[in-house]
């Protein structure tokens, strides 16, 4: 299955996970022990994440670190982006229109 940046970030661990690692790169044990679920639970969240893209393992000797790649959340912010536009122009729009009307009722 094909995941996406949108999959990835619309469960809350994992964008919590994101969070933690946006900072600084951690191994996956430090990050599974600030849940309160299960390790196997974390790293079916890890894997998610790996396989979008948001995030990459690097091994250091015996240990497996994690690190953001938040370039691709640049995907979700443009499709945003697109939606802030419209509504702007709505919302100016309006502003525009009921100045008009108060203008006319004084």
């Amino acid at each position: 299955m094909r995941r996406d940046v949108f999959q990835a970030i619309a469960d809350p661990t994992r964008r919590e996970i994101l969070n933690m690692l946006a900072p600084r790169p951690m191994n996956v044990n430090s990050v599974a022990e600030q849940f309160d679920v299960s390790r196997t639970a974390i790293y079916k969240h890890m894997k998610i994440l790996i396989e979008c893209g948001l995030v990459a393992v690097h091994r250091k000797g015996r240990e497996r670190y994690c690190e953001a790649k938040l370039e691709k959340l640049n995907e979700v912010s443009e499709w945003v982006e697109q939606y802030r536009i419209f509504w702007t122009a709505k919302l100016d729009s309006l502003e525009h229109y009921l100045n008009k009307k108060q203008s006319k009722n004084q």
